[in-house]
């Protein structure tokens, strides 16, 4: 899997480096269908994506997300100190998505009461909040580590049925370790988010910087506070069953804003680390 992903990703890139050593906007990542763009300009210049404003490092870094049914070519605009324009362009690369069906969820979390429906409404709120943050962090610029070793049990993408009945797209990777398993960060962060969800249990966001975020569900115990500046290899919690699971195991989720993004395509290996 690692050597076919590497070889899909060189295939990718190839175009956008070539057009990189010739120009001065240029783009890495996987550029499929649910990943994160990283994006290169020369110091200086100001960068609209699809019309809309990103900001930009001092060293000239931008990032923005491909949804996972992206189908449309992203557009992006660099406008240089010298008053220059250079155009670019992103062609998420399609992806086949797999249909996942997961049983034995208590029932009252497939199919919530209206006092519980409430509840659940107020917390995504707050995670939509915590995803509206645009700060200067840019550890998002680096590769992500894994958070920990372990398998992974659930794709991106996959279509859920649970208990019997269609649900969402499962926007996240999930990993099963043994209970207690502490959580490592990824990458240099701020802690944005830190609370006991209905769904999601233990939960935690870090803030990467630009509108990146990485979200870790079902925790046993959280180990780190709103506010908390983590450095990448952080422990920030302990893996577990609790909201909406069936088992130990992190859900782990990347963000550019409001755009739920693929993790397993923003590391450095495919796959986690065994145990």
């Amino acid at each position: 899997m690692i050597a076919r992903r590497t070889f899909l990703a060189a295939l990718a890139l190839a175009p956008q480096a070539f057009a990189g050593e010739r120009s001065r906007l240029s783009f890495r990542g996987s550029l499929e269908q649910g990943c994160l763009v990283i994006g290169h300009v020369l110091p200086g210049a100001k960068v609209a994506v699809d019309d809309k404003s990103v900001l930009v490092s001092p060293e000239g870094v931008f990032a923005f997300g491909l949804p996972y049914d992206c189908a449309k070519p992203v557009r992006v605009l660099a406008r240089f100190a010298d008053g220059s324009t250079e155009p670019g362009e992103v062609t998420a690369l399609a992806r086949q998505y797999e249909v996942q069906a997961v049983n034995g969820l208590p029932e009252e979390l497939v199919s919530p009461s209206e006092e519980d429906l409430k509840r659940i409404a107020r917390e995504r709120e707050l995670v939509w909040q915590a995803r509206v943050r645009e700060t200067d962090g840019i550890g998002f610029a680096e590769p992500l580590d894994w958070p920990f070793p372990g398998i992974i049990s659930s794709l991106y993408g996959s279509q859920r049925v649970l208990n019997g009945k269609p649900s969402a797209p499962h926007l996240g990777i999930d990993i099963a370790a043994p209970e207690g398993t502490p959580i490592h960060a990824p990458g240099d962060g701020v802690v944005s988010l830190a609370d006991d969800f209905l769904l999601e249990g233990g939960l935690t966001l870090l803030d990467h910087g630009h509108g990146v975020s990485t979200a870790y569900l079902h925790q046993s115990e959280r180990h780190v506070a709103v506010g908390a500046k983590v450095a990448r290899g952080d422990v920030i919690g302990l893996v577990g069953k609790t909201g909406r699971a069936t088992g130990p195991h992190t859900h782990w989720g990347l963000a550019w804003f409001q755009v739920r993004l693929d993790p397993s395509r923003s590391t450095r290996t495919s796959e986690p680390p065994r145990a």
